[in-house]
């Protein structure tokens, strides 16, 4: 056996630990895994608020906690701190998507952005006339106009990748930017509609932050340490501010640079002198076969990681490293302190009735299709815009059906709307009956407007 092969070798458990492994790496980098992860936590979710343990539950979420030193005193519900807190990462991810969507990706072409702004703008304004016309008349239940407003957009590509083949790439493509378009309407119905009152002083310390982010961005900072301190101060004084604390997570995104330290070319070029020094120690006999015996090669390795670290912006290692969190922790978690509904015969006969439901459940299912629908043929038709390539009307109408996956931000809204909790629940019937309707009529329309590609 020659050197090189013994370096290569696997190690004997190697090669049966990978083969057990496959299937669950294979699920959780596959693109829809964290919407099918999020639909299993929100049926688990029902199941355990409807049976004994759903009251045991339900106390545990408003149990108080929080940070306290000396004077100073943190204290929210755990249900508070989850709404507040962890769902900042989901905002930051969002904040990241859009950001990288408009700067890189399929938003930086104004052809290409157009139709998925239009529709969004559709699928936005449609669903929420449709609540007020059943809730206008009441002051109270109006301010949950926003609710059915936003599209899920992991629920939504998540069932989209279940259909594998049969869905063309471009179809996909144009879901998520929806979705994402989508979710930057939500974000700004929230900054101007769900406020409550604001502290002056807090404003200011946020104005202050974000002039150091600027600053920090402009002197072309990119350690990410730097960054997550600036975006814990931003959280901390958004909190005071009356505005909503999750809306730091987007702001910070905005400041965070977009540029690598190292461009590409000269990424290559270090990299390539560092390989060939890297060659020549691993080609000389004299130095050991395991590299880390060998401190020379040690250390370029080492350089080698750092050289791949500022090639890549601080925005595309952030949207990396909390991607997944986001969609295998902080989302699962967001929907189990929220998605429990009591769903008693009683309470769903008397709940589908309330105008909050019905307004919340037909604006999201019909608003949302007729709204995207209408605003994509006339943006089509008055050659605004044009279909994406490869996908036919038919295709375009079952994506507007699965956009009435409201889920998410759906709920996250009606919490910052409602403070009396049986108009929350009202809202939470409304989003999960239009959300578990939606679904399968996309799947089905989709499947027979599609034919399978081999």
């Amino acid at each position: 056996m020659t050197r090189a092969e013994k370096v290569h070798a696997p190690y004997p458990l190697e090669p049966t630990l990978a083969r057990a492994l496959s299937p669950f790496e294979s699920f959780l980098h596959s693109t829809g895994a964290g919407g099918i992860l999020l639909m299993a936590t929100t049926v688990l979710t029902l199941i355990v608020a409807n049976s004994a343990l759903g009251h045991a539950l339900h106390v545990f979420w408003e149990q108080p906690a929080g940070l306290v030193v000396g004077d100073f005193a943190m204290r929210q519900s755990v249900h508070h701190w989850i709404n507040d807190g962890l769902m900042a990462l989901f905002f930051l991810l969002v904040g990241l998507e859009l950001k990288r969507e408009f700067m890189v990706g399929e938003l930086k072409s104004p052809a290409a952005a157009l139709l998925p702004i239009i529709a969004a703008a559709g699928g936005m304004a449609a669903p929420a006339a449709i609540y007020l016309a059943f809730n206008g008349g009441d002051a109270v239940a109006a301010r949950g106009w926003g609710i059915p407003m936003g599209t899920d957009i992991a629920f939504a590509v998540g069932v989209l990748v279940l259909l594998g083949k049969r869905v063309p790439h471009a179809l996909l493509i144009f879901l998520t930017a929806l979705a994402i378009a989508d979710d930057l309407g939500a974000v700004l119905v929230i900054a101007l509609f769900y406020t409550s009152k604001l502290n002056s002083y807090a404003l200011a310390a946020m104005a202050l932050i974000g002039i150091v982010m600027l600053l920090a961005n402009r002197a072309g900072l990119r350690h990410l340490s730097i960054w997550l301190l600036l975006g814990a101060a931003l959280w901390y004084a958004t909190w005071l501010s009356g505005m909503h604390a999750t809306l730091a997570g987007i702001l910070l995104a905005a400041a965070m640079p977009v540029r690598p330290r190292l461009k590409p070319l000269a990424y290559v070029t270090v990299v390539e002198h560092r390989l060939a020094e890297f060659r020549s120690h691993a080609t000389d006999v004299s130095t050991p076969s395991d590299t880390f015996s060998s401190h020379d090669m040690a250390h370029i390795a080492f350089k080698l990681e750092g050289l791949t670290r500022a090639a890549q912006s601080p925005l595309q290692r952030t949207e990396a490293a909390l991607a997944p969190w986001v969609s295998f922790a902080v989302l699962p978690i967001f929907a189990f302190a929220n998605a429990g509904v009591e769903l008693s015969a009683a309470s769903i006969a008397q709940g589908m009735l309330h105008p909050v439901t019905l307004g919340i459940a037909l604006g999201l299912l019909f608003g949302k299709f007729a709204g995207i629908s209408a605003a994509c043929w006339l943006a089509v038709r008055l050659r605004i815009a044009r279909l994406p390539p490869g996908v036919t009307w038919p295709q375009l109408l079952g994506v507007a059906w699965l956009a009435g996956i409201g889920f998410t931000m759906a709920l996250f809204i009606a919490q910052l709307a409602f403070t009396d909790p049986h108009l929350v629940e009202y809202a939470k019937l409304g989003i999960l009956a239009a959300s578990f309707v939606a679904a399968p009529i996309g799947v089905f329309w989709l499947l027979a407007s599609t034919r399978k590609v081999d």
